[in-house]
C-alpha cells in the first residue's frame, strides 16, 4: 500500500496573503495591553501607593507588644508581697495543625497533659471558627511552656508573658489584691496602683512569613517602660500573726467572719488589715463573694459600746461634765418614749469614769443629752464617720451618719452608745487615733510614710488623756475587757457587743463583738481594732471573744516593733468578765 505524498508548501492557505489590517489589529492589541498595564502601574505605584502598602503590611507585616515588667509589692520591710515571673502562653494556628495524624495526635494528648485540659477540650479549641488564632493556655509556667514546645507541635507557639505570684498567700490577700490574665489590676493594691505598677508596653514592628514565624524586625523599636515598686505600710510578720489569730478564733467561736486593723498611733500607718475568710490571690478557681469581702473596709456595722469613749470625749471637750461628774443610772432602765433602755445590771450613781468602765447605756445616753445633736455632730465627723476614708484603697466604704437636723431624741439617745450610725471597722480604729495622739485625729495610709502626718485637733490634750485613763479603767478589775489584758503592756479600751440588724428589726441571737483599743496607755505606740461576726459558740459579748484576739495581737505587734514591756501596769486577766449591756 502506497502513502500519498502531501506538499505542504504549495497549499492555497499559505500561499494566500495576510490581510494589513489583521496585522496592526494585532499590534494594536499589545500595544493597549502594555498601556493598560502602565496605567496600572501608575494607580498602584503612584496614584493610591499608601492604600497597597498598607495592605501588604496588613497580611505580613505585624506589630509586636513588647510587655513591660510589673512593679513589685513590698511591705515596710522590703520583704516581696506580690511580683511578676515569666510565664508561658500556648496559642495555635488551626487550620497548621495536623491533628488527624496518629503520630501529632499523640502528641497533641501529650500536650493537654502539660496544660492540664483534657485532649478533648484541646481538640475543641482547635476546632474554632477562626482558623489562623486561638489562645490553647494563658499564663504556664516558663519550664511547661518550654516542654510544649519541645514536642515539635505544627501550628502550635509559644507568647512570653508574666504572671504574679503572692509569696505571702492568703494572709494578706485582702491587702494585695490580685490581676487578671491580662496583667491588670483587679482588686486592693494591685487594682489601686495598678497605672504605676503596670508601666507602660514597648512595640516593635515585624515581617511574618504565611506560618506566623518572624522573618524580620523593621522600623524602630520602642522598649517598655517597667513599673515601679510600691511599698506599703503593712509589716508581713504582723500581718500574718493578726490573720492566724483571727481564723483561728472565727472557727473557735465558729462566727461568720471577722477583721483585725493594726494602726500605727505616730504616723497613721496600717501595719496589718486581715480577713477572714480569705483566699489565695495566686489559685483563684474556686473564689467565692465571701472570700473576695475585705469586711475591715468595705462591711459596716453599728459599732455599740465602743462609741461610748468618743461621746464622753465629747462632753468633756464642751465643758458639760466632768470626768468625775455623777451619773445616776438607777433603776438600770430608761425610759425615753415609747422605747426603754436598759443597762445589764442597776449601777445606780457613777462617775463618767465608771460609764465607761461599767459600760453603761443610760449613763451614756445621759450624757449625750447634756449636748446639741449639732454638736455631737460636729465631732463624728470630724472623727471621720459618714465620710469614705481618705485612703488609697478601692472600696472603702463611708459608713451612715445622718445629718443632724433629722436627728429625733431617741436617735441621739441611741447614737451615745453606738446605734443609728454606721461604720466600717478601718473607721472605728481610725477615729481612736484621737485618744492616742493627745486629742490630734490623723489620717491613716497604706503606703509606708516617711514623715510625720499632719492630723486635725478635736480635742484638748488634757481630754484625750481623761479618756484614754477611763479606756484602761475598762479593760482593768470591775471593766468589760479584761480578758484584752496583755503581759508585759499596760493597754487600753473599749468592747463592744451590738446586735446585727436585719431588716428593720434586730435579729435574734446575732451578734458582732468588738474590741478597738491601743497600748502602751502612757504614751501609745498602736491601735487595735477587731470585730469577730456573729460568734456562735455560747460566747457573743465583745470582751470575751474579742478581746483575746486583741491581747495577742498588741503583745506580738509591740514585740516586733521593739517597743519595751511597760510595767507600770501590771496585767490582771480574770475568767468571768462583767456581761457588756445590749440594746
Amino acid at each position: 500500500m502506497s502513502r500519498r505524498r502531501v506538499n505542504y508548501a504549495s497549499s492555497p492557505l499559505l500561499a494566500a496573503r495576510t490581510p494589513v489590517w489583521r496585522s496592526k489589529f494585532v499590534v494594536a492589541l499589545v500595544a493597549f495591553g502594555f498601556l493598560t498595564l502602565a496605567v496600572r502601574a501608575t494607580y498602584v505605584q503612584v496614584i493610591h501607593s499608601d492604600f497597597f502598602k498598607r495592605q501588604g503590611e496588613v497580611r505580613f507585616v505585624r506589630t509586636l507588644e513588647l510587655p513591660a515588667h510589673r512593679g513589685r509589692l513590698l511591705d515596710r520591710n522590703g520583704l516581696i508581697l506580690a511580683s511578676s515571673v515569666p510565664a508561658a502562653s500556648i496559642w495555635a494556628i488551626p487550620e497548621d495543625v495536623e491533628d488527624q495524624q496518629p503520630t501529632v495526635r499523640q502528641r497533641l494528648k501529650e500536650a493537654a497533659r502539660l496544660m492540664d485540659m483534657p485532649l478533648e477540650r484541646l481538640t475543641a479549641r482547635l476546632a474554632d471558627e477562626d482558623k489562623t488564632f486561638v489562645w490553647l493556655k494563658r499564663q504556664l509556667d516558663w519550664d511547661v511552656g518550654q516542654k510544649i514546645m519541645a514536642l515539635g507541635i505544627k501550628g502550635l507557639y509559644l507568647r512570653k508573658e508574666y504572671k504574679r505570684e503572692y509569696p505571702e498567700g492568703e494572709s494578706v490577700a485582702h491587702v494585695v489584691g490580685f490581676t487578671n490574665v491580662e496583667d491588670h489590676g483587679q482588686e486592693g493594691m494591685e487594682l489601686a496602683f495598678d497605672d504605676e505598677l503596670a508601666g507602660k508596653p514597648g512595640s516593635l514592628r515585624v515581617i511574618k512569613d504565611g506560618r506566623g514565624r518572624v522573618v524580620e524586625g523593621v522600623g524602630t523599636e520602642t522598649p517598655p517602660v517597667d513599673g515601679r515598686d510600691i511599698q506599703l505600710s503593712v509589716d508581713s510578720k504582723i500581718q500574718f500573726f493578726a490573720y492566724q489569730k483571727l481564723r483561728d478564733t472565727v472557727i473557735a467561736h465558729k462566727a461568720k467572719a471577722g477583721s483585725v486593723v493594726v494602726l500605727d498611733a505616730h504616723t497613721g500607718e496600717v501595719l496589718a488589715l486581715a480577713n477572714y475568710p480569705s483566699y489565695d490571690p495566686s489559685d483563684r478557681r474556686h473564689l467565692t463573694g465571701e472570700q473576695l469581702r475585705n469586711r475591715a473596709l468595705t462591711d459596716t456595722f453599728e459599732p455599740g459600746s465602743t462609741m461610748k469613749p468618743i461621746t464622753i470625749g465629747m462632753a468633756l471637750e464642751l465643758g458639760r461634765v466632768r470626768h468625775d461628774t455623777i451619773i445616776d443610772t438607777s433603776p438600770g432602765r430608761y425610759a425615753l418614749g415609747k422605747f426603754t433602755i436598759s443597762d445589764t445590771h442597776n449601777y445606780g450613781a457613777l462617775t463618767v469614769d465608771g460609764v465607761i468602765q461599767k459600760s453603761s447605756n443610760i449613763g451614756a445616753l445621759k450624757v449625750a443629752q447634756r449636748m446639741t445633736a449639732q454638736e455631737m455632730w460636729t465631732v463624728h465627723t470630724a472623727l471621720g464617720y459618714g465620710q469614705r476614708p481618705e485612703l488609697a484603697f478601692p472600696g472603702a466604704a463611708s459608713g451612715r451618719l445622718r445629718p443632724w437636723k433629722s436627728w429625733k431624741p431617741v436617735e441621739q439617745a441611741t447614737m451615745a452608745y453606738g446605734y443609728g450610725l454606721s461604720a466600717s471597722l478601718f473607721q472605728m480604729a481610725r477615729s481612736y487615733t484621737v485618744f492616742a495622739n493627745d486629742g490630734v485625729v490623723i489620717p491613716a495610709t497604706m503606703l509606708r510614710r516617711s514623715e510625720a502626718p499632719v492630723g486635725t485637733r478635736v480635742f484638748s490634750p488634757a481630754n484625750a488623756r481623761l479618756v484614754r485613763h477611763m479606756l484602761w479603767l475598762a479593760a482593768g478589775p470591775g471593766g468589760t475587757g479584761q480578758k484584752a489584758q496583755t503581759m508585759g503592756y499596760s493597754i487600753g479600751g473599749k468592747s463592744g457587743t451590738a446586735r446585727k440588724q436585719v431588716g428593720k428589726t434586730y435579729a435574734a441571737g446575732k451578734y458582732r463583738a468588738w474590741f478597738t483599743g491601743m497600748a502602751p496607755i502612757d504614751q501609745p505606740r498602736i491601735i487595735v481594732g477587731v470585730m469577730i461576726d456573729e460568734p456562735s459558740a455560747g460566747v457573743y459579748y465583745g470582751g470575751a471573744v474579742s478581746g483575746p484576739v486583741f491581747s495577742e495581737v498588741v503583745q506580738q505587734t509591740l514585740r516586733l516593733m521593739g517597743v519595751a514591756p511597760d510595767l507600770a501596769v501590771k496585767p490582771l486577766i480574770v475568767s468571768n468578765p462583767i456581761e457588756e449591756p445590749l440594746l
